[in-house]
């Protein structure tokens, strides 16, 4: 049995119920040296093939996407998860989001090559029959056949089975004939084969089809005007009397929400991953400008206002980082033991990443306001260069708002998150009731704030611990006020939410640097230890307020007060001088001239 079997690991949404050892997570600066190798690969394509021609990307300029998709294609970067067999590399889940991250900095190529790879590719790939698997995906891996995915419709986002797409069974039975509208498709311009979802007949839920350029019927509207991602491809599509061949249906009939849902759980993840790789090139060019830009005589990378944001860009990428490999690791280890027990590979991965759902969405949408909050503050510091369309703010900046758009908005994956956990507790795959009631209990003890003679993790930890008794308190007393009536009350799920977004990134940033205090030595990570005290103590006061605002939107009188006190009492830190850790984590920073950790 292998070492990975032999581990005990965690279930999607236990870190709110179970502790996790530091030695049980991956952190980054762990990679190998194949996995660093795939990595500088990719990051040498985007900046000296991709970087360079940004302007002429985002200008359309006709051929010029396709030719870098076929270069990328030949250095195989489209095929990085790809099993062998299909002309891919085959490496695990968290090597694919490595790509993911360095693929981040090219702006609109990294929404086209996510598109293609992502959705474009995997429902062929993992809810495919064979002989469709043989047929498109080792040209889809190479990139000599570009995809598409086409799911939205004008009347349907959010909501996606409410789409009115339809096939009809032609007469002689060889065909499905296609009919619909959708929008917003993702390389539509150029893609060659399309993954459609449409409803066959009266069915109340979606199917799949996979769907040729050459198979006619298609017309497609001129490119979109956004406000970001100008270089990407995006067009409505329109499918008039298509013509799909019976063979061509994915997967089994009415499976094609299924397959929505579950392909949408790990572009938010991946996602996560190109957000964070953005995030990175934006405070590389934010320190390398401060220290180049002179005001009253000095750089102004010397001024505390400047060195503020410059420390608080990298703690909220490091806190990023720290979740999301985590995660990735999580997928990858339910995918190996669900293999060894037998299930096919492709439905292994699907089922790996659909028990980490819960933090597929918290990935999303803190690493989609994390960038929002990063390009934000690299405007601020270029200054007046930084609202010019010549300085590379410009672009980051309308490029990052998609995010908290894209792969389902912020809000909804907000509610996911706890409707998810909700329902695996109900369903007894989570134990929440028994802790909840126990933090419940707890309100009448003494606290013991006594935190003398314990060593610096341990400390950290406590407030961790109690950051989760938070979530369980607000959360258990919001189920038994509001019963089956929470599900309407959105106000207190996105609070809710934001509880348990800041609780599992304040966990993942204290183990990362626990881990690499234990092989460094901790003398060697005093910035990371700083970036960590920093962001556990802004996350206890943004989980007061949620937690605050939640209690006072149900719950009133004498039941109100004990669980503020409750509240308050779990979500306190000791002081830190914050302003002097700051201050250190910037001075690296400058230093290095770049993003160093």
């Amino acid at each position: 049995m292998s070492t990975v079997a032999e581990k005990t690991h965690l279930k999607g949404g236990e870190f709110l119920i179970k502790e996790t050892a530091a030695d049980d997570v991956f952190i980054p600066e762990n990679w190998d040296e194949e996995q660093l190798m795939i990595a500088q690969t990719c990051q040498d394509f985007i900046d000296q093939k991709v970087v360079p021609v940004l302007a002429r990307i985002d200008a359309q300029e006709e051929g010029l996407l396709i030719d870098l998709f076929n270069q990328a294609g030949e250095l195989g970067i489209l095929g990085v998860s790809i099993p062998e067999q299909y002309g891919g590399f085959g490496k695990d889940f968290t090597t694919a989001m490595l790509i993911s991250e360095k693929t981040g900095p090219g702006a609109s190529f990294s929404v086209a090559a996510m598109a293609h790879t992502g959705i474009g590719t995997l429902p062929i790939l993992y809810y495919g029959n064979q002989e469709q698997k043989d047929k498109y995906i080792p040209k889809l891996t190479t990139g000599e056949l570009k995809g598409a995915y086409c799911l939205t419709e004008p009347s349907s986002g959010s909501d996606a089975n409410s789409g009115k797409s339809r096939a009809t069974l032609s007469a002689d039975g060889k065909h499905y004939i296609l009919n619909g509208q959708k929008m917003w498709i993702t390389n539509a311009g150029f893609a060659d084969i399309f993954t459609v979802f449409a409803k066959i007949d009266n069915d109340e839920n979606l199917s799949a089809f996979i769907v040729e350029k050459a198979f006619g019927g298609i017309t497609l509207n001129p490119e979109e005007h956004k406000m970001g991602i100008k270089g990407s491809s995006t067009r409505q599509v329109f499918f008039n009397d298509c013509k799909v061949p019976v063979e061509n249906l994915l997967s089994e009939r009415g499976n094609g929400f299924k397959i929505a849902v579950n392909i949408l759980n790990l572009g938010r993840i991946k996602l996560g991953g190109a957000a964070l790789g953005g995030a990175k090139a934006v405070i590389t060019q934010s320190i390398r400008y401060a220290n180049e830009r002179e005001q009253f005589g000095r750089p102004i990378s010397k001024y505390g206002a400047i060195r503020y944001k410059i420390a608080e860009q990298a703690i909220k990428a490091y806190a990023t980082e720290s979740a999301m490999y985590r995660a990735s690791q999580n997928i990858e280890d339910a995918t190996h033991s669900l293999i060894e027990g037998g299930m096919d590979e492709g439905k292994a991965k699907l089922k790996g990443t659909e028990l980490f759902a819960i933090e597929a969405a918290i990935i999303k949408v803190h690493a989609s306001e994390a960038l929002d909050y990063i390009v934000d503050e690299g405007v601020q510091i270029y200054g007046g260069m930084g609202y010019s369309a010549e300085a590379p703010m410009d672009r980051a900046y309308r490029d990052s708002r998609i995010n908290r758009i894209f792969e389902g908005t912020n809000e909804i994956n907000r509610m996911l998150t706890v409707d998810m956990m909700l329902k695996r507790a109900m369903k007894g795959e989570l134990d929440l009731m028994g802790p909840a009631q126990k933090v419940a209990s707890e309100l009448m003890s003494i606290p013991d704030f006594n935190l003398d003679e314990e060593d610096f993790f341990t400390t950290e930890k406590k407030y961790i611990n109690n950051f989760k008794k938070a979530v369980l308190l607000v959360a258990g007393a919001a189920v038994q006020k509001l019963m089956m009536n929470l599900a309407k009350e959105q106000e207190v799920l996105m609070y809710i939410a934001d509880m348990l977004i800041e609780t599992y990134v304040s966990e993942s940033i204290l183990l990362r640097v626990e881990k690499l205090a234990g092989q460094r030595g901790e003398d060697k990570v005093a910035e990371q230890k700083d970036m960590m005290q920093v962001y556990i103590r802004d996350a206890g006061d943004l989980i007061f307020k949620a937690g605050k605002e939640a209690l006072n939107s149900f719950a009133d009188g004498d039941e109100r007060k004990m669980m503020m006190v409750g509240l308050k009492r779990f979500t306190k830190t000791e002081d830190l001088n914050t302003t002097a850790a700051r201050r250190r984590i910037a001075a690296k920073l400058i230093e290095e001239n770049k993003y160093c950790f």
